[in-house]
């Protein structure tokens, strides 16, 4: 290391110049580096979805989901495999162990899914195969509403969405609410039997009349002539001209017997934004491309077409992810500023202007030098990125103020310049080196955090070890290097040992306390006691996230029900209208739907309204907005309404979650009803639903196959009569023009005929005419069957419960989990809990792991450094010691103990507290090796020497970290500062941790370090002066009895 350290004072432009292309191509990285939101990361989670339109739960979960399980359940590295059927949809969610090759895993599924396809039934369309990927989510939503025609809106979004997909960065725009085109034949059963047509007729004509005929080419020798035979529809005209009969010389087209029109599917849903009808355009971005760059392209596209547009067209931005990017890199700027401010103002007053500056320029010589080498290894600026920088920033001075300072004492004992700072690089190089390498253990077994949280998570500490490290190289080359060249003259020289009125006043109290280190021992362990049962009694308890004032809420409309499309748009534009006129929205959005297939949400939810605040610091609470618009819809009668806020970090959906499994279908319905009757007597559980079949009636018809017969009727033919009554049948498709889509053909009956009454007097074609149905058919109503939910091949009933505000998940799990335990469960019913409590158990194991891992390798790294199991044994103590000071903190702050955050921040302040332990350690065995004092006099000289770089690098981090701590946004270039803004919350547990266990690790630094290291030279001297009696004891006793033989 001294090697280096005189290289780089003999090449000091070099290094010199280094700095400046740092600090200039850092500047570079830091304006030009993408920004995202989510990170890259390939999530090992694979969707299968298969449509069969009409088909039922029941039968999608015995000819759709069965066959694929069969197939699928053998794949390589398969977790979990969560299936679910619908009415005319089925889906399987296959989740993968984190870590395996989710390339591969497509590729496995994509063939297993191509073999299970001979198994589905024909009209099954071609099952969907994607990867989930949380970088290809949707990062805008644009929103076109407003009093146009469909059709126009409809040809408007579909050319923006050309547009869109125009620019680089962006992979795609899906447009939301877009219906499909259809070609509409209505036949009316009456006309059809005065002109004596029949419904297959119909159909055969129309699917005989659309073939695609390659007749080819003939080639007589004298030339080749191209032959064509229009054969495939093109337009309606081509429809309604096709003689159906003939009649001497009157020829009856499909023209004369059926209304042919083109128009849309049947809505399955409607969407609103501000009680406007309205399309929406999901934007996703190409995986490392900025995030900030491509929103401000797509808005600026949108508003260049606006101009074309009528203007009664309005359009909105929702879920603009760019937004909190945005805010989170402004607090990082600030944060950063302020940090550099304090630490300026603190270091000129305690060291002088000099060493002010060269601990300024450490902080952004160390953060641009870490985002220059991120950006070099193709990562993007994502929210653990900014997440990690924000954490890292009050760990980057403490080398440059240790060594500044030592600088600073050589300069007072008459030292050049240069010398001085070349001296203090090489004295504290490895006291320095190892409290750095200290920090690094702790991050480094994060590297290895298992599961989707630790793919997430891996960027921390890649992040963090990046700048720790460019933090050392600016502590011990850059820095003394600029110093030892800026020139000047420091203040009037002192004794470097002069410590001033505060440290006279620290000597004097050390001296007393040295005299009984065993008491002073004996009260620190009772003041970590006494704070841990003050914490138990007093704190607020534990939670996974922090809780976050959001911007976004979601109110959800559960009604229950037969209710068609058009009753529950109708339920939910009464609820809409409750809540349009409140002025602290920003945007409303709404929509309303028949399935909820493919989305977390539960049966019975028939709409969602979609709510953006206003900007908090104009706005209420959101607890207090949601509380008025809960009071505003209470006497809408025949619905349940929840409102929910938008939910921040790694979970997802509300936080408990449990998942009841059992092969006895009975058994399984029945302890599902009871655990949610239990959940329901519970305290603080809101929002409480489940999977359980919603009630609601099917329509069965039951046919007597021999009556059938009788008539020559089969089941084919009676089916595709009835779909007349329902979707339709589809014949054919066309490629009209006018789209790049294909159209459907379908025949189907008029709005009048569709109902139930048409139904009992449905007649079909057979081979002795037109007969009834009724005649073989008895039309019975049986229970409809819900959704059902399958995990790995059985059955579940999955409960899901959000929890009121202000209590804890934790403990409300804890509760649920006793009564259960009380109920004497059944030993054929599986209950797991999910959600929030299973992540919340995955990550305090690992988090637990991970610290007895750093707690190894540091102590490692401790022994070599001091070739001392008892003084590295006392380093460590500081990190148990820490701990009260985190809990001192949280309950200073009135915060929970969160699972990630201060789980986090205790990890993080391991690598800090131990920092000036070393120093000051490693400082006494020098005095002790150097100066030959006693332990007393090396331990009160240590004391007062290291007094003023451990107070300077705990305080410039405690005072950098006091914004956060107290809820506040400094923005210095914007002269703004915000209290309780919604960002800062991200952050307050996580400093209040850093922060308390670093004030109280500092008093027992220079306090309890002291008086460990003269107790531990009074043991040791104890111990070695019986060892040495006994030796001697040992030695002597064999000469004794000798002497008494010979005599």
């Amino acid at each position: 290391m001294h090697t280096i350290i005189d290289a780089a004072f003999n090449r000091s432009r070099v290094v010199l110049l280094i700095l400046a292309f740092l600090l200039i191509a850092g500047s570079i990285s830091w304006i030009n580096i993408p920004k995202e939101s989510a990170p890259d990361v390939a999530v090992p989670i694979v969707y299968v979805s298969l449509n069969h339109e009409g088909i039922s739960p029941d039968d999608a979960e015995r000819l759709l989901v069965r066959p694929m399980e069969k197939e699928l359940q053998s794949v390589e590295g398969l977790k979990e495999m969560k299936s679910t059927a619908s009415e005319g949809h089925a889906s399987l969610i296959l989740t993968f162990y984190a870590g395996h090759d989710i390339k591969r895993a497509l590729d496995d599924v994509r063939e297993k899914v191509d073999t299970a396809k001979s198994e589905l039934p024909a009209d099954t369309d071609e099952p969907i195969v994607q990867e989930v990927n949380f970088a290809l989510f949707p990062i805008i939503t644009v929103a076109l509403s407003g009093p146009v025609p469909e059709r126009a809106l409809i040809q408007i979004a579909r050319n923006l969405k050309d547009r869109l997909e125009s620019i680089p960065t962006v992979l795609k725009a899906d447009i939301g609410g877009d219906r499909e085109r259809l070609m509409e034949i209505i036949v009316d059963p009456v006309v059809l039997e005065t002109y004596g047509v029949r419904f297959d007729q119909v159909i055969d004509l129309i699917y005989n009349n659309n073939k695609l005929v390659a007749a080819g080419a003939v080639d007589t020798g004298s030339g080749r002539m191209v032959i064509k035979v229009p054969g495939v529809v093109e337009g309606l005209e081509d429809v309604t001209s096709l003689p159906i009969k003939v009649d001497g010389d009157t020829v009856v087209t499909l023209g004369d017997v059926a209304l042919v029109r083109s128009t849309f599917k049947d809505p399955q849903g409607f969407a609103r934004v501000g009680g406007q009808p309205s399309l929406t355009l999901e934007i996703s971005k190409r995986i490392g491309a900025n995030i900030i760059e491509t929103i401000d392209a797509v808005q600026a596209i949108v508003e260049e077409e606006r101009a074309r547009w009528p203007d009664t067209i309005r359009v909105a931005y929702l879920q603009d992810q760019s937004k909190q990017i945005k805010t989170m890199l402004s607090d990082l700027t600030n944060n950063v500023l302020t940090a550099i401010m304090l630490v300026m103002i603190i270091i000129v007053a305690a060291l002088g202007l000099r060493s002010a500056i060269l601990v300024g320029i450490a902080i952004p010589g160390a953060f641009l030098t870490g985002i220059l080498v991120i950006s070099a290894l193709g990562y993007t600026l994502n929210m653990v990125v900014l997440f990690s920088l924000i954490l890292v920033v009050g760990m980057l001075v403490d080398g440059a103020i240790v060594i500044s300072e030592l600088a600073e004492r050589n300069r007072a004992d008459g030292m050049k310049l240069r010398e001085s700072f070349m001296a203090a690089s090489k004295r504290m190089s490895w006291p320095v080196t190892a409290s750095t390498m200290t920090t690094l253990a702790v991050f480094l077994p994060l590297l290895f955090w298992p599961g989707m949280v630790g793919q997430f998570m891996k960027y921390l500490p890649i992040t963090v070890i990046i700048c720790l490290s460019a933090s050392l190289a600016m502590a011990l080359i850059f820095i003394p290097v600029l110093g030892g060249s800026l020139g000047g003259e420091t203040r009037p020289a002192v004794h470097s040992r002069d410590t001033g009125k505060a440290g006279q006043v620290y000597r004097t109290i050390l001296a007393k306390l040295l005299k009984s280190p065993g008491m002073v021992l004996a009260v620190a362990v009772a003041a970590l006691i006494g704070t841990y049962i003050i914490y138990g009694n007093f704190g607020r308890g534990v939670e996974f996230f922090p809780n976050v004032e959001p911007e976004f809420a979601q109110v959800q409309l559960h009604a229950r029900g037969d209710l068609s499309i058009q009753e529950k748009d109708a339920l939910l534009r009464e609820v809409e209208k409750r809540i349009l006129d409140m002025r602290e929205l920003k945007t409303i959005s709404s929509r309303s739907f028949n399935s909820v297939s493919g989305t977390d949400r539960a049966e019975d939810v028939v709409g969602v309204i979609m709510l953006e605040f206003i900007d908090w610091e104009q706005r209420r609470k959101a607890n207090e907005i949601l509380e008025e618009m809960k009071q505003r819809t209470s006497d809408i009668a025949g619905v349940m309404i929840e409102f929910t806020k938008a939910e921040h970090g790694p979970t997802q959906g509300k936080p408990i979650q449990i998942q009841v499994a059992s092969r006895d279908q009975d058994r399984l319905m029945a302890a599902a009803t009871r655990i949610k009757q239990i959940m329901n007597k519970i305290p603080g559980l809101v929002g409480i639903e489940d999977s359980l079949p919603q009630p609601g009636i099917e329509w069965r018809l039951q046919i007597d196959r021999e009556q059938a017969a009788r008539y020559g009727a089969d089941v084919t033919t009676l089916g595709q009569s009835v779909q007349m009554l329902t979707g339709g049948i589809k014949v054919t498709d066309y490629r009209p023009d006018d789209t790049d889509d294909e159209v459907d053909i379908r025949v189907r009956f008029p709005v009048s005929e569709r109902n139930l009454e048409r139904l009992n007097h449905l007649t079909i074609s057979t081979s002795r005419g037109q007969i009834p149905i009724g005649n073989f058919v008895t039309i019975v109503p049986a229970h409809k069957t819900g959704t059902v939910t399958r995990v790995d091949g059985q059955r579940v009933v999955i409960i899901k419960s959000d929890v009121e505000e202000g209590l804890l998940v934790d403990d409300l799990v804890s509760s649920i989990k006793d009564r259960l335990l009380k109920e004497n469960p059944d030993p054929l019913i599986s209950v797991t809990f999910k959600g929030e409590d299973e992540e919340q158990r995955e990550a305090a194991v690992f988090l637990m792991t991970a610290f007895g891992i750093a707690i190894f390798l540091m102590t490692v790294i401790l022994v070599t450094q001091f070739n001392s199991l008892y003084q590295a044994l006392l380093v460590l103590s500081a990190i148990v010691f820490s701990t009260a000071g985190v809990l001192i903190g949280l309950l200073v702050t009135y915060q929970p103990f969160g699972i990630v955050m201060v789980g986090l921040g205790i990890i993080a302040l391991a690598g800090i507290v131990v920092n000036n332990n070393i120093v000051l350690i490693d400082t006494y065995n020098r005095i002790r090796q150097d100066e030959g004092l006693s332990p007393v006099e090396a331990a009160l000289e240590t004391g007062s020497l290291r007094l003023r770089p451990v107070f300077l690098t705990a305080i410039t981090t405690v005072l950098g970290l006091m914004p956060m701590v107290l809820s506040l946004n400094i923005n210095l270039i914007e002269r703004h500062v915000a209290y309780g803004a919604p960002s800062t919350q991200w952050w307050t547990q996580l400093s209040s941790a850093i922060a308390g266990g670093l004030t109280f690790a500092t008093v027992l630094t220079l306090v309890l370090t002291p008086c460990m290291l003269v107790l531990g030279e009074r043991k040791w001297v104890s111990w070695s002066a019986m060892f040495r009696l006994l030796q001697d004891a040992t030695v002597k006793k064999p000469v004794l009895v000798k002497r008494k033989s010979e005599g």
